[in-house]
């Protein structure tokens, strides 16, 4: 179902490259959440254990090496040289149900490793629910839903990137979908967050970091200065490569109050991936213009569950104001047209982590500006609300 080492998300590896050179001996654990609560049985657990035994497998081979460090050059050539020589390690893949049939799944590792497991996990779990519930797709069908979008796309000039790895219907059908983009949206489609498909059909590849990189950085310094402190460390990393950031870990309200002039004006745009996008646009101007800096000459992308309508309707409403872009994944690569059917609604973040095997463990949240997006433990949510001055 992991069809290569690189079939995932690009901010994988651009972030696992921060640890390796920043942070080597950081550990940390991460954990899979359904928000959805479906239940499995044991077949269920033993097919996904089969699975990720089959990831130990993958590699980064010849062909794939000489891609990346050709065409993915911020990232150096001595991180790509590691991983030549990484292995998945199933047994590191804690994996079990709970109680009432939950499926929950643990992996704990240095972070420059850890951070690796997540996009492919979720994408098999995502597909092998699938498969387990007996649900095929009529492919013709589901490439005619997609037409139509990329149809609307190309009369609408809405430039976008696919970013559904992660809960994709199927590897199979991923494929068919990105090759469809590349033939029918060439212009408005800029990219692909999945670098062995941007590798395969001569696509972009997307991306910066994700909010495991602020939660990082609250627990082994704190949350006051965590999103202050991620992006100095992003810089120190990329020196202006990847600049874009995602905005909403502990709030956007609590991100723009710690932005620095500098910072906003070596970032290239920001990434809004929970609230209202409107609202969290004309904050981010607002921030923008307080810094004197016109935001005509930044970016925002909108990921937050975005469908093309409403990206056109965000896109209408910032015209003139802003450049925007936006990611969209589950409404591309989960639309099949099956009556009925919803997405796996999954998601897999570090709850956990400690700079060095000396230090003690810290627990880890996320506070997004969606309360359905919340993640962590509730202790930490009151220690945080009252370091970040959040409204309660």
């Amino acid at each position: 179902m992991v069809l290569s080492i690189l079939d995932t998300d690009l901010y994988k590896f651009s972030t696992s490259n921060a640890y390796f050179q920043l942070y080597p001996l950081a550990e940390g654990t991460f954990k899979f959440n359904d928000r959805d609560a479906e239940s499995y049985g044991p077949d269920f657990i033993a097919s996904l254990k089969a699975e990720f035994e089959a990831m130990g497998s993958l590699t980064l081979d010849d062909d794939e090496f000489a891609y990346v460090t050709s065409k993915i050059r911020y990232i150096p050539r001595n991180y790509w040289e590691w991983l030549r020589g990484f292995r998945f390690e199933a047994e590191k893949i804690n994996v079990w149900l709970d109680s009432e049939g939950h499926l929950q799944i643990e992996v704990t590792d240095f972070m420059y490793k850890v951070t690796l497991y997540e996009v492919p996990i979720l994408a098999i779990v995502a597909e092998l629910r699938n498969r387990s519930r007996g649900i095929e797709v009529d492919t013709a069908a589901a490439i005619g839903i997609l037409d139509r979008k990329l149809e609307f796309a190309n009369k609408n000039e809405l430039a976008f990137s696919e970013f559904g790895t992660r809960r994709r219907f199927s590897s199979d059908l991923h494929d068919l979908i990105v090759k469809e983009l590349k033939d029918k949206c060439p212009k408005y489609c800029v990219g692909t967050s999945n670098v062995y498909f941007a590798m395969k059909y001569g696509i972009t590849p997307s991306g910066t970091f994700p909010h495991e990189w602020v939660m990082f950085h609250s627990g082994v310094f704190g949350y006051k200065r965590a999103n202050y402190l991620s992006l100095e460390d992003w810089i120190k990393v990329y020196d202006g490569a990847l600049g874009t950031a995602l905005i909403d870990t502990f709030t956007t309200a609590s991100f723009l109050r710690t932005l620095t002039l500098k910072q906003a004006k070596l970032l290239d745009g920001f990434r809004q991936d929970s609230g209202n996008e409107k609202v969290v646009g004309d904050a981010i101007i607002a921030r923008l213009e307080e810094f004197g800096i016109d935001p005509r000459t930044k970016v925002i992308v909108f990921s937050n569950a975005l469908d093309f309508p409403r990206y056109k309707e965000v896109a209408d409403y910032f015209r003139g104001r802003v450049r925007v872009l936006a990611g969209i994944g589950t409404n591309i690569t989960c639309d099949t047209g099956i009556a009925g059917y919803k997405a796996a609604n999954i998601v897999m973040k570090l709850s956990r982590c400690r700079m060095s095997e000396k230090d003690p463990w810290e627990n880890v949240i996320k506070i997004s500006d969606d309360l359905g997006k919340h993640m962590g433990l509730n202790d930490e949510f009151v220690i945080a609300s009252h370091e970040l001055h959040l409204q309660k």
